[in-house]
């Protein structure tokens, strides 16, 4: 089965997405198909395949981004259910990474894969993403039926005005504008990533047991020096 509706990834005009201020971002309704969305929502992977992501440090004094955490690598896939996998590969199809590389300005362009689940009294701090990244696509999994908008879980765009370097550590009250991106339903949000690119999420009030579910398609370009970078530095990195 089709898990993307491309007539509402191809509505999204690369020229505008990279001309909106403060950043390029976008918001969009319905960018899986209603039966796509219901599929990998019932197919969820299992909280006991994550790992435990809570007081790591961060560099530039930023707080700890705490949360359950699952990349997809070829070990984890097996373990993954079917639907899933299904879409995954149908993410590293030409016709979703070309509209990727085209929006976000890239031209070989990877990507990793990894789903976040955040409980309560947990949050995002403000923060710009890693420099080896051209941009990020969330799609959202939780709905009226697990969660509640008063719950927060939103993600934040967020103004500095360019008074911060990117690697400092400002408060959510200290930004001149922030715009909450709608996040329940078959909702989704992409944004392609800079250096005044801050974003976030304000610490999550649900109930004990719920969980914010988020899938994330990190984009990154397929570049030698990336790799001979992260094989000094020790990282494995999982690209497709």
């Amino acid at each position: 089965m089709q898990y993307l509706d491309y007539r509402r990834l191809d509505e999204i005009d690369p020229a505008e997405f990279q001309a909106r201020k403060p950043w390029p971002w976008a918001s969009t309704q319905g960018l899986l198909t209603d039966e796509g969305f219901a599929k990998l929502r019932e197919s969820l992977p299992d909280l006991s395949l994550f790992d435990n992501r809570f007081g790591e440090a961060r560099k530039g004094g930023q707080a700890p981004h705490d949360r359950y955490s699952l990349e997809y690598t070829p070990d984890v896939a097996p373990r993954v259910p079917a639907p899933w996998r299904e879409f995954i590969d149908e993410l590293c199809g030409d016709r979703y990474r070309k509209t990727m590389a085209a929006l976000l300005g890239g031209k070989e362009i990877e990507f990793r894969f990894h789903w976040h689940y955040t409980p309560a009294s947990c949050a995002v701090s403000p923060h710009c993403d890693s420099a080896r990244e051209h941009g990020s696509h969330l799609f959202y999994f939780n709905t009226e039926e697990d969660w509640d908008p008063s719950y927060g879980g939103q993600t934040l765009v967020l103004d500095d005005g360019g008074r911060f370097h990117h690697r400092d550590a400002p408060d959510f009250e200290d930004f001149d504008s922030v715009v909450a991106v709608e996040n329940m339903g078959n909702r989704s949000f992409f944004f392609a990533r800079r250096d005044n690119g801050w974003h976030g999420v304000r610490e999550i009030e649900c109930p004990e047991g719920y969980l914010r579910k988020v899938f994330i398609v990190v984009v990154n370009p397929s570049t030698l020096y990336w790799k001979v970078r992260d094989r000094l530095r020790g990282k494995s990195i999982q690209r497709y």
